[in-house]
């Protein structure tokens, strides 16, 4: 199905609707090898090769191709997306000058049930299936929305009802685990009261938020004096939740356009709550693991309640190389790197061509775009691998054109892509089913959120270059959608070494999608605040589940009957159950105690009132121990944690209100130490 415009002031999308994740026969052949036989050869050789791609795209002088398009159409690609048709030739030619290595991702047809049975994996209820009571599926399962229990049912009933075909085994009844009459009721889903944004919402307590102010927004967007229209984002209701308050069936544009004007693009803000905004980085690795499982979950029901199907791949991964610098997987990149620098957290040679192009070539003209000699890019990359563990490798002689060649030369090599090939239909789909900008950045957010953490680190590290390159646009010559363009092939086209039709047909897809991971980077790394309330009361949830399991467990009790009838016995019986020291304490109520271990004055407590901010407490701890001189620069290299309780780590923003932090994990421990990098 191909979308058609009529407007010249925007961009062509022209959507593919794949049905099978299975490449298409016919379709494995190089664009450039499917010029009608009548178009002359003398005159294709008189064009450079990225304007005969475009010529063979357009109507312009051959014959139209199988999928027709529009002279209006044809004349925007031929001026709009020539610079995305020369990248996916300048990728062409470099495959075709490398070796060829088995690293490419070959796609299995999925069984029926099977899809369903790897999504209640991936979301962390495998309990489901194996039919085990295991404590982390049940405390998810009760944080559930109305709308994310909905798509958990949907995809368990479709689960179930394969199986029962297959007369595999028995499963469980739907009714067992949602406790409803009907196995397949409706839910009529309603706007939620907001919670506060780290926390749970209290008992007759409304959310509070701060007065406007120049600190008090994550503000996302254009530039300052940029046309544009400004938007709110709350992160106080799930994005799936709040769209019901839209009508059910919403008709999709026909002629789906992209302006390539920045002035196109809103302009969003987050209003901070008292409890501050949250970065990935500031969560631990397990609640991070509980933020991807409910990510998942709710970008299942956002997409369920938009009416779009979220269409995902399965691929069989062929193992890449387990040692050198291209064509490792990320994670094993990271391993070998971190013997050399611990708790690295993007590879080392990312990092130095990051660093060679931020030093040097943020404001060479057409950098990127403009591609480095093919000979010496690749002699580069040959001594590269041979020199730069030893760390002899001479960076001077690296011409940043050349340097921007060896960059996405790493992305495109990289076994699995670096938004995962599982879920890059999903990026596709956001744009060519949702016309909303903020819809589709709401789902962009979520797709973010599920990426694993080497690829979410990495990806962080190469949005924030681009984000650089942009802004050196006087210079450079290269705008948003200059760079959009460029990079989108080299994150999107994965499959095979050769760009098939359906690739090319989502150009002006896979750059827009670009565009908006740039423009939006800073509201894309923030954890979502009603998702971090979930992962609190799951670990709620799991607690009290444990402390269910320890009351009834058969050895405490005798234990407990032991003591009992011992009590004359000044001694403490031998595995008794110890409490945490803030069950023991007698701090009163809104008194907390703050460690400080690299101080040399370790701990304080300090009475918190509701002006109280994250950044009083470590301002006060820096006066304390540098005798009133001046903590401003120090303040910056540490920050307040909020530790344990319903929550494994949590750095604190420092305009969070500490009151309120207190209040919705009062058991937790509070320290003052390095933020991890």
């Amino acid at each position: 199905m191909t979308m058609e415009m009529k407007d010249s002031g925007s961009v062509v999308l022209t959507a593919y609707h794949p049905h099978s994740p299975a490449r298409i026969p016919g379709m494995e052949q190089s664009f450039v090898q499917d010029i009608p036989a009548g178009h002359s050869p003398t005159s294709r050789k008189s064009l450079p090769r990225c304007r005969r791609i475009n010529r063979m795209l357009s109507n312009e002088s051959v014959p139209p191709p199988a999928f027709s398009r529009s002279n209006s159409q044809a004349s925007m690609d031929s001026t709009s997306m020539e610079d995305f048709w020369c990248e996916v030739e300048s990728i062409k030619e470099s495959r075709e000058d490398g070796p060829e290595e088995a690293t490419l991702l070959e796609f299995k047809p999925a069984d029926e049930g099977e899809l369903e049975a790897e999504w209640l994996q991936d979301v962390g209820l495998s309990t489901l299936i194996s039919g085990a009571e295991e404590e982390d599926g049940q405390a998810l399962l009760s944080t559930l929305t109305r709308t994310q229990a909905a798509a958990v049912q949907k995809r368990y009933n479709t689960y179930t009802q394969t199986l029962r075909k297959k007369n595999k085994h028995t499963v469980r009844d739907v009714r067992d685990i949602f406790g409803t009459n009907d196995s397949s009721p409706t839910f009529e889903t309603v706007p939620v009261s907001p919670v506060p944004s780290n926390g749970i919402q209290l008992p007759g307590q409304k959310p509070v938020w701060k007065a406007v102010s120049s600190n008090s927004c994550l503000d996302c967007g254009l530039d300052k004096g940029s046309p544009s229209v400004t938007e709110e984002l709350s992160y106080e209701v799930s994005f799936s939740e709040s769209i019901t308050v839209l009508p059910k069936t919403q008709e999709r544009p026909k002629n789906q356009r992209f302006k390539k004007e920045d002035s196109a693009l809103p302009k969003f803000i987050i209003r901070k709550s008292r409890f501050g905004l949250t970065e990935v980085g500031d969560l631990s690795p397990e609640d991070m693991k509980k933020i991807r499982y409910l990510s998942l979950i709710e970008l299942t029901a956002f997409y369920d309640a938009l009416g779009v199907e979220l269409k995902r791949n399965r691929a069989e991964r062929v193992r890449g190389r387990e040692n050198g610098l291209f064509g490792v997987p990320l994670t094993i990149l990271l391993e070998n790197d971190q013997k050399k620098v611990p708790g690295i957290k993007v590879p080392l040679i990312f990092q130095k061509l990051l660093l060679k192009l931020e030093e040097t070539g943020l404001e060479t003209e057409g950098i990127l775009r403009v591609p480095g000699s093919a000979s010496r890019v690749k002699n580069l990359h040959q001594e590269l691998e041979a020199k730069f563990y030893e760390d002899t490798f001479d960076w001077d002689q690296v011409r940043n054109n050349d340097a921007a060649g060896l960059l996405k030369m790493f992305i495109r090599e990289l076994p699995s892509p670096l938004f995962t090939v599982e879920y890059l239909p999903a990026f596709i789909t956001l744009v060519e089913k949702i016309s909303k900008i903020k819809l589709q950045l709401q789902a962009l957010h979520l797709l973010i959120m599920l990426l694993p953490e080497a690829n979410r680190d990495t990806a962080k590290a190469f949005l924030q270059f681009l984000k650089k390159v942009v802004a050196n646009e006087g210079k450079n010559k290269m705008n948003l959608w200059n760079v959009s363009m460029i990079v989108a092939p080299n994150l999107f086209i994965y499959k095979g070494k050769r760009a098939n039709h359906q690739e090319m047909q989502a150009a002006a897809t896979t750059a827009h999608i670009v565009r908006l991971l740039i423009r939006y980077q800073d509201i894309l790394w923030t954890v979502p605040s009603f998702l971090i309330s979930q992962v609190r009361k799951m670990n709620e949830a799991a607690m009290s589940n444990s402390k269910r399991q320890l009351m009834f467990d058969k050895g405490v009790r005798k234990l407990l009957r032991r003591k009992t009838m011992e009590r004359e016995r000044p001694e403490r019986p031998e595995g008794a159950v110890t409490f945490p020291p803030y069950l023991q304490s007698d701090i009163p109520e809104g008194v907390i105690r703050v460690y400080a271990p690299l101080h040399s004055k370790v701990s304080m407590a300090i009475q918190l009132n509701s002006q109280t901010k994250a950044k009083d407490i470590l301002a006060r701890f820096h006066c304390e121990n540098s005798h009133g001189s001046s903590q401003n620069t120090r303040g910056q290299t540490q920050s307040l944690h909020e530790i344990g309780g319903n929550i494994g780590q949590h750095c604190l923003d420092p305009d969070a209100y500490m009151l309120d932090v207190y209040r919705a994990n009062p058991q937790a421990e509070w320290v003052i130490k390095p933020k991890a990098s």
